[in-house]
């Protein structure tokens, strides 16, 4: 089926199945909108936005409260990775997919009253792509990686032109995120009288820390079902109200408040007490606790997956591949699924969720196996080993819910190959991060990955398709060949290539040992209905109402 063709037929799809869901959510919940509207929620964040200005994001809990007041071109069936329209109502490309185009819902407005339309759209691309500060462009990470960079520097945005309903946005390039990653939540839709009110581009540093504009902490203006109300920094308290004037389903709740608590043991004792309805990925350990305490232990469908990474910069013996294999052996990667991740992990033999089209099922398998990985080692003249393994701790992922955990039974694994273990615990923020994703000072180290959209790209093309410091220089054969994958635009031939990258990368490259892939759970009082877990995290609360005590 030619490219436009399917996207249509899946754009139909979309709608139909976002009708239904729709359709069912007012059969079964109909009393309950009448009953329980109002009111105010209040959710336990783990940490503080970095700002409200979509672009300017890359983390989860800045990411939260900003799906509540923007929308995306195309959005996501709620609970699964299946596109749907969004901000525009239908989507076709050109056969060679590098024209887009968009059909621009009529009648939305955004929360300071200007009409969203085609130039609106248009606008926000033209100022993602022309920004030319580097201040601003370091913070535009997403950016960045879909547009493979800006005007000034190579990126493949060309134009968006506004004729009438339709935004027409041109690449130089096909590119197999596209159209999925139009629903990234970075490339949310902003006023563009707020942008210039607002001064949004006024992005400064000074040393290692970064000033937003006006825009950015006190006056983001999307066209979401919450507009911003205040953000009280000395309470720790974000306030968003319900937007009246909503194009899609209106908010029932009054009032969305996300409290920032760090310590998640605190975040627990507050819903228990009854001070906050709900908080993310809660311990495995307590999910027991929870729901017989009356609590909703929301579980989401895995989307994501947990490696060990192997650094090949600083240790000649890990440039061996008979090393890297020796490592994968080595650990017992059944026993760490059972014992320390929740129920429904799986063992992951790739670098991506089985949903994903390009999965791969026959890439070369690394079953535990301790005397193989002694005698490559011993092979490879490497069974004295030494190897320093960074680690997070402050931090809980969804894919990895107690880092220490499981360090300590991978490093147990790896000493009783004969490797010895340096261990490093580093703080996630200020630390790990900056060590591992920038200065790459590790041997080791545990990271991973939840999906943003549904297309192998994010996935081994995030990881492997350039050089990065998390891994060392790697074989650039690798990066052409997972960057072919993501230029091929005929979808069987792209699955295709992507399953050869997954078998390629699991037996000729092996960057890393995929370990797992796990169903992280969000928690909320029993007086909370209508959320609906996400696989991509992407929960949105105006479906939520709250029974009223």
């Amino acid at each position: 089926m030619p490219t436009t063709r399917r996207l249509l037929a899946t754009i139909a799809a979309g709608a139909l199945a976002v009708s239904l869901a729709a359709c069912a959510t007012s059969e079964r919940g109909g009393a309950t909108q009448a009953g329980a509207t109002g009111g105010t929620m209040v959710f336990g964040a783990a940490g503080a936005p970095k700002n409200f200005d979509p672009i300017f994001n890359d983390d989860g809990e800045s990411f939260r409260p900003v799906r509540q007041m923007y929308d995306t071109l195309i959005t996501y069936k709620p609970g699964t990775t299946e596109l749907a329209p969004g901000l525009a109502t239908a989507w076709e490309s050109s056969p060679d997919g590098k024209q887009w185009t968009f059909t621009i819902r009529q009648g939305v407005k955004f929360h300071d009253g200007t009409p969203l339309d085609a130039a609106a759209v248009c606008t926000n691309f033209d100022r993602w792509a022309n920004t030319s500060s580097e201040a601003a462009q370091s913070n535009m990470i997403y950016y960045a990686d879909v547009f493979e960079g800006f005007k000034n520097s190579g990126g493949i945005y060309q134009s968006c032109q506004a004729n009438g309903d339709k935004a027409t946005i041109s690449l130089s390039k096909y590119k197999g995120a596209f159209p999925a990653a139009f629903g990234l939540t970075s490339l949310s839709i902003s006023s563009p009288a707020a942008l210039k009110q607002y001064d949004a581009d006024d992005v400064t540093q000074s040393g290692d820390s970064f000033s937003y504009p006006a825009y950015a902490t006190d006056h983001p203006t999307g066209t979401g079902a919450f507009r911003f109300e205040s953000y009280d920094r000395t309470a720790n308290t974000i306030t968003l109200v319900r937007n009246d004037d909503y194009w899609g389903e209106k908010a029932k709740l009054d009032k969305l408040v996300f409290k920032i608590i760090p310590d998640e043991n605190a975040r627990k004792q507050e819903l228990t007490a009854g001070t906050i309805d709900g908080y993310d990925y809660p311990s495995p350990a307590d999910y027991n606790a929870l729901k017989q305490a009356g609590q909703q232990v929301l579980i989401r469908q895995p989307f994501n997956v947990l490696y060990m990474g192997i650094n090949t910069k600083n240790n000649p013996a890990l440039k061996d591949i008979r090393v890297r294999q020796a490592l994968a052996y080595a650990i017992d990667r059944q026993a760490l699924v059972q014992t320390k991740l929740p129920e429904g992990a799986e063992v992951a033999t790739q670098f991506m969720p089985k949903t994903v089209a390009g999965y791969a099922d026959d890439v070369q398998q690394y079953p535990f196996d301790p005397q193989k990985a002694k005698d490559l080692l011993a092979q490879a003249g490497a069974s004295n080993l030494t190897l320093n393994f960074y680690y997070p701790t402050e931090v809980s992922r969804p894919y990895m819910p107690n880092p220490t955990d499981l360090f300590q039974l991978i490093a147990e694994n790896l000493r009783q190959v004969g490797i010895t273990v340096n261990a490093v615990p580093r703080p996630w923020n200020g630390g790990f991060k900056d060590d591992v994703q920038t200065a790459g000072k590790q041997d080791l180290h545990l990271l991973g990955w939840t999906g943003d959209y549904n297309d192998a790209g994010n996935f081994i093309g995030t990881f492997f398709g350039r050089e990065k410091p998390e891994f060392g220089p790697e074989d650039p054969a690798m990066y052409a060949q997972i960057n072919a994958a993501d230029a091929e635009p005929d979808p069987a031939k792209h699955a295709a290539a992507y399953q050869q990258a997954n078998r390629d990368l699991m037996a000729k490259y092996l960057p890393a040992v995929p370990i797992s892939s796990s169903p992280p759970a969000i928690v909320v009082s029993g007086a909370i209905q209508g959320l609906v877990p996400s696989p991509l995290t992407d929960e949105r609360f105006n479906t939520v109402s709250k029974t009223q005590s």
